[in-house]
């Protein structure tokens, strides 16, 4: 098992951690550990988790499963295996799929490197498929041999926003009364000790969805969080729920050279996105400040080119995202930004070497990075500087938060 220090929000293998949830987790986390360390004999509490993905989706009216639609190019059921996998605590993570479906889901663990994770076949109910998932638990059949957890956690396939400080408040209420669930959408409070009769509610919810099962297999928990996607529009939801998350820092390279216009290219985009973090780095020959931002899991990145219509500093930034793998998990956008003045370099000169930027874009996307390439007229009058800046961070601004895969490897002009 990958463990994370304790107390941490950030995941351990792989990818990032979309929530900002730090304090709680900490105290929840720490609450959960001394509690289960203070029984005689005990260090630990052991925690599974089952996700029934044997679904159809009829609802959805997709000939594909819900579970495997995608989400900005990855499937819907990666995002829910990686929040539970950033939950360092969750020893096993047992996914009961459909016989047709197993070397799908096989393939999707490998590509998206999820860890701690086994498959048994689902069953012909939603039911039944828990139960297979419990029965592995119980009887050690898993090829990982897991040990047997204290708390399973039941969690549908399709609910990838849960967020650890939720499932610790069940886990502990479980633990404390058998079992436990939490009711969608006042997740965040109805395990509070102060809501009783929500608390009582969940628990005869839970209690009695586990009577449809041997009891032999209950080990404590039942929990289902909320956000389910159910229908077509629900996918949109939750990809512009992902967008919006992995939209909120941008990070300007340049070479040392390109300083000045890319400190104003910073500002104005610092004036035009308030609610965005924007850094800047040089893209220098050692590189440690920019693999450091990358190490930090920025998605959004600016290449500045001043007065050039090479992609010199474009590919040094291309190589080290695809070294740094960063992109597994969500796809990186890279906007490719070239400064010229027209009146000096008539753009139809330019623009055949910069149209290159297509073949780069249709390299780098195998590995799921998106470049395209803004070209920005840099002229000498400060005013009209102003207004192209102010043009080119809109367009960035909108590639970035949309991130619309029809656009990479295009050119635009601000």
């Amino acid at each position: 098992m990958e463990s994370g220090p304790p107390g941490s929000s950030r995941p351990t293998e792989p990818g990032p951690c979309l929530s900002s949830q730090q304090g709680a987790d900490q105290a929840a986390s720490a609450s959960l550990q001394n509690a289960a360390a203070a029984q005689p004999g005990r260090h630990s509490l052991a925690v599974a988790a089952v996700l029934p993905a044997g679904g159809c989706g009829e609802r959805m009216g997709v000939p594909t499963p819900k579970q495997f639609c995608p989400i900005l190019e990855r499937p819907l059921i990666s995002y829910t295996l990686q929040a539970l996998e950033r939950v360092y605590w969750i020893k096993d993570i047992v996914v009961a799929v459909t016989g047709e479906n197993m070397e799908v889901m096989k393939s999707i663990i490998q590509k998206y490197q999820h860890k701690r994770i086994s498959l048994v076949e689902a069953g012909v109910t939603r039911h039944r498929s828990i139960f297979n998932g419990l029965k592995a638990l119980a009887e050690d059949q898993l090829n990982c041999k897991p040990s047997k957890p204290e708390i399973v956690i039941i969690h549908d396939a399709v609910r990838p926003f849960v967020e650890e400080d939720t499932l610790l408040k069940v886990v502990t209420a479980a633990k404390k009364h058998g079992a436990a669930g939490a009711i969608r959408p006042l997740v965040s409070t109805v395990i509070s000790p102060s809501a009783d009769g929500c608390l009582d509610h969940s628990l005869e919810r839970a209690r009695h969805r586990a009577s449809e099962m041997p009891q032999a297999f209950l080990f404590d928990v039942i929990y289902e969080a909320y956000q389910q996607v159910t229908y077509k529009r629900d996918l949109y939801a939750v990809e512009s729920i992902i967008k919006e998350k992995i939209s909120q820092e941008i990070c300007v390279v340049t070479e040392e050279d390109n300083k000045y216009v890319s400190h104003l290219l910073e500002e104005v985009l610092k004036s035009e996105l308030n609610h965005v973090k924007v850094a800047s780095e040089a893209l220098c020959h050692a590189g440690r400040d920019l693999q450091q931002i990358i190490l930090d899991q920025c998605y959004n990145f600016v290449c500045v080119n001043v007065m050039t219509s090479d992609f010199q500093e474009t590919q040094k930034l291309l190589s080290m995202l695809e070294e740094s793998n960063l992109s597994i998990l969500y796809p990186v956008v890279v906007v490719s930004v070239h400064f010229l003045d027209f009146k000096l370099v008539p753009p139809s000169e330019k623009m055949e070497s910069l149209m290159l930027i297509r073949e780069f874009a249709k390299e780098v996307k195998k590995r799921n990075i998106w470049l395209c390439g803004l070209l920005i007229s840099y002229p000498q009058d400060e005013q009209k500087l102003q207004e192209s800046l102010r043009q080119g961070a809109i367009i960035i601004a909108s590639l970035i938060k949309e991130r619309n895969s029809g656009l990479i490897g295009q050119l635009l002009i601000a």
